[in-house]
């Protein structure tokens, strides 16, 4: 691993380059308020972060990104469009058999611009990929609202789909309740004979938990109404299987989506962003006919994400995570602007580059 003073060093190379391509240089705190980002990713976010307890700013996080602070900042006194590039370190608590550092160095070029996002889509991956070019890294990319819009197509409940979408992230969950609503799997132990009483809170078991029982009538009776719901078609399912198992080049793909698109006109909107961004990244120097594209890409560990997204691997060196990773969070910007009273909508796009890694791939990192 490279020391920090190498790693700083490799860090502002990255940050003058974005710099040098119109980018205002900016820094945040260190320590993050805790609130914000429980509310926006819930209580999981614990297992990752650093909490502590500041006297004065009460819970707190160490930086686990610049993507929400960023975000912030460029709302609350920002103009459009606009170009970001930082440079610190980040914190986040690793599985411990992956043996990774739990603090590390990001540099971060972010673009905030509502009218021309697909240019601004194929600008921060082309900056990116130019910078790292030396490294002959491998570049994968997806986008996640391909994933998105199938899901809210579906024939079903919006309760259901609100399940769906919340859990888009995490495909073992996701595949559960898919194989749930349309009648692969039976409903969770105990839920049948729930369903059965007639007055199930009118029973003499005792009350558990901090639920009231407006709380609890209330969940039951979304139980019964899905329980009620008509399966999703296996047509449906089948389709969706389809589009998640889409892996191809960003050129041949489109082919394919094109045609499931005749049978899921939900994605069709999705699709034609897709050919957008090929076409914008080809007018910047990228060849799309060898650009891999997943449809599931992004899915574990892209989690604000809503669009396009990407990541730069080394191939050689299955052992190191993703040297660099980005995309679209148009959502993301629209929940702050809703917690800050903004109700404000900033579309965005942003990569970050972690430089140690880039100097253990060029040898560089103990000389």
């Amino acid at each position: 691993m490279a020391d920090k003073a190498r790693v700083r060093i490799e860090a502002a190379r990255f940050l003058q380059f974005f710099e040098n391509h119109g980018a205002s240089v900016v820094e945040t705190d260190i320590l993050q308020p805790a609130e914000t980002l429980l509310d926006l990713y819930g209580e999981d976010i614990r297992a990752r972060a650093f909490v502590t307890h500041d006297p004065d700013l009460g819970e707190t996080m160490l930086r686990p990104d610049f993507t929400v602070p960023v975000v912030q900042m460029h709302m609350a006194d920002g103009a459009e469009p606009a170009r970001y590039a930082y440079m610190g370190e980040v914190f986040r608590a690793q599985d411990e058999s992956k043996h990774r550092a739990s603090e590390y160095f990001q540099v971060g070029y972010e673009v905030f611009d509502r009218a021309a996002p697909i240019e601004a889509d194929a600008e921060v991956f082309a900056l990116l990929k130019e910078i790292l070019e030396p490294l002959n890294l491998r570049a994968a990319t997806g986008d996640m609202g391909l994933l998105l819009a199938a899901v809210r197509g579906l024939s079903t409940t919006e309760r259901r789909k609100a399940a769906l979408l919340r859990h888009i992230w995490r495909p073992r969950r996701f595949r559960a309740l898919l194989d749930r609503f349309s009648g692969r799997a039976p409903l969770p132990e105990g839920r049948d004979a729930l369903l059965a009483q007639t007055e199930p809170m009118n029973c003499k078991t005792p009350q558990i938990g901090l639920r009231s029982r407006a709380e609890i009538a209330e969940r039951i009776a979304a139980l019964r109404e899905d329980a009620a719901a008509p399966p999703i078609s296996a047509q449906e399912v089948e389709l969706l299987d389809d589009l998640l198992g889409l892996r191809e080049t960003t050129a041949n793909v489109l082919e394919h989506l094109r045609d499931l698109a005749v049978d899921m006109p939900a994605i069709a909107q999705a699709v034609d962003r897709l050919e957008m961004r090929a076409e914008a990244l080809t007018r910047r120097g990228v060849d799309v006919a060898t650009l891999d594209f997943e449809v599931s890409y992004g899915r574990t560990s892209m989690e604000y994400y809503d669009g396009f997204v990407f990541g730069f691997y080394a191939e050689a060196r299955p052992d190191l995570p993703p040297v660099a990773t980005g995309g679209r969070y148009d959502a993301l910007t629209r929940v702050l602007g809703n917690q800050n009273g903004d109700a404000r909508d900033i579309p965005a796009v942003g990569g970050v580059i972690r430089p140690e890694l880039t100097l253990d791939l060029t040898g560089e990192a103990g000389q």
